[in-house]
């Protein structure tokens, strides 16, 4: 419209322009108003690829249905969760750069890792960065009874090769062990193993070898085995994960059939079952895990896994559960001010698929244990308490 002598034309347009302007904001207000919001990030780490991926592939996956179960239900505080899933390799670098990767991309917690080596190595970054650690399954007693921002759904090495020790004194065979450990986890294998000889020594074992190797190297498990069995022990420890445990399992076989063997939690996956076949007979293992339970929340859980990824949780599956859920629960109950750790310690009491769960001032947990025997390839429960 062209401008008028008295100027109303020009008011009339300007009016126009104005009103077109208060549009566009108001549009844009109301999109943003029923935008959902941001979502919530929570990283996961786990070793997904090489000899121990079975324990990290396990974590990854109960880590992705827990949330996904969140999300399906509402989230959290009305937010949806967003998962950042690094594999770390069980090399302590790449852990350390994919850790460093979530806290870049602002994750409020990290589900993981899955072992000890790769929990010494990252803890340092976690605890600069105030970001929180919610480790399923390392157990290492470096981390026990420490304030920093590592925490953990799983007992310590402490608990777990006590009573392996005071279990074996009680077989017939039981007095004197040749033991060997993968270095590549020095932090639990040796930490394990420590706690094992100081209960087994204190009531009347021996320890008559300790022998070890790296997972992953030029391994001669024959030879390992025909070391260990020169020294004609009652019986042999192996600290290892599935794999290697497996393989070593039907070194000791061949040579002497009878041999009682024992094995930390570590190796105590499904692939231990599937790779060591008979050779696994027999085999002893203590665990903070019971595949017979028949707790509500557990049948759910396993019927769950099952049918979205086709087999068994393990207790791999089981702890990250657990650990996905008591941050789920946390960032649910968070309070203004308060960290992700903060909020966990606050609550204490988690209810977990198979037990409750209660952290102490330094977010260790203490689970039942149970000593477990491979029996027409299944883990059988042989001893509850203790």
């Amino acid at each position: 419209e062209g401008e008028s002598v008295d100027g109303r034309s020009v008011g009339r347009l300007a009016l126009v322009r104005r009103l077109a302007a208060s549009g566009v904001v108001l549009a844009t207000l109301a999109l943003a108003a029923c935008s959902p919001p941001e979502p919530i990030a929570v990283g996961f780490i786990g070793g997904t690829s090489g000899r121990a991926a079975d324990l990290g592939i396990a974590g990854r996956d109960a880590v992705q249905l827990a949330v996904d179960l969140r999300n399906r239900s509402g989230g959290v505080a009305g937010r949806q969760v967003k998962l950042l899933i690094h594999d770390d390799e069980q090399q302590p670098e790449v852990a350390q750069r994919v850790v460093r990767e979530l806290i870049d991309q602002r994750v409020v917690a990290i589900v993981g890792p899955m072992t000890s080596a790769m929990a010494m190595a990252v803890v340092p970054i976690a605890n600069e960065a105030r970001v929180l650690l919610m480790s399923p399954t390392a157990t290492t007693d470096a981390l026990t009874g420490v304030d920093d921002h590592f925490l953990r759904v799983n007992s310590s090495t402490h608990e777990n090769a006590a009573r392996m020790a005071r279990h074996l004194l009680r077989q017939d065979a039981g007095r004197s062990v040749a033991a060997i450990y993968d270095s590549s986890n020095k932090s639990y294998a040796e930490s394990w193993l420590a706690d094992f000889r100081a209960s087994y020594v204190q009531g009347g074992g021996e320890v008559v070898k300790v022998a070890s190797f790296a997972s992953g190297s030029e391994t001669t498990f024959r030879q390992l085995a025909i070391d260990l069995l020169a020294t004609r022990p009652g019986a042999v420890l192996v600290v290892a994960n599935s794999m290697d445990t497996a393989l070593l399992c039907q070194q000791l076989r061949q040579l002497d059939r009878g041999v009682l063997i024992i094995a930390s939690g570590w190796a105590a996956t499904e692939r231990l079952l599937e790779l060591g076949g008979k050779a696994v007979e027999g085999l002893t293992v203590v665990q903070d895990f019971d595949r017979n339970s028949s707790a509500p929340r557990y049948l759910a859980f396993r019927q769950a896994y099952r049918e979205r990824f086709h087999r068994e949780p393990g207790f791999g599956g089981v702890i990250a559960f657990d650990a996905a859920n008591v941050v789920l629960d946390a960032l649910a109950k968070q309070r203004a001010g308060q960290t992700v750790k903060e909020a966990v310690l606050a609550l204490k009491h988690f209810e977990g698929v198979q037990e409750s769960l209660t952290f102490d001032e330094f977010g260790d947990v203490k689970r039942s244990i149970v000593v477990t025997a491979v029996r027409d390839g299944q883990f059988v429960v042989v001893e509850h308490g203790g």
